[in-house]
């Protein structure tokens, strides 16, 4: 199974990336499909590139599900 993770951008960078966050896991992710994103937004995640940008709510709500079930995220986030 895969899954597209809510991640919070908190540094852009001139090459279209990106430094997001989750639940303290931070990662490089590319912003090439969602070149409105701003930090701050909240950007779903999957295989290293931001796919749509989601509100503060649907985010939160997301992650206290992946708290809920760890082993769906993978060993990054299963703290």
């Amino acid at each position: 199974m895969c899954l597209a993770i809510p991640m919070k951008i908190s540094q852009l960078d001139a090459d279209r990336m990106a430094t997001v966050d989750v639940l303290g896991v931070t990662r490089k992710v590319a912003l090439d499909l969602t070149p409105q994103a701003q930090v701050g937004d909240y950007v779903l995640v999957h295989a290293g590139f931001a796919i749509e940008v989601v509100d503060e709510q649907y985010a939160n709500e997301t992650i206290e599900l992946i708290k809920q079930f760890p082993e769906l995220a993978g060993e990054d986030l299963a703290a």
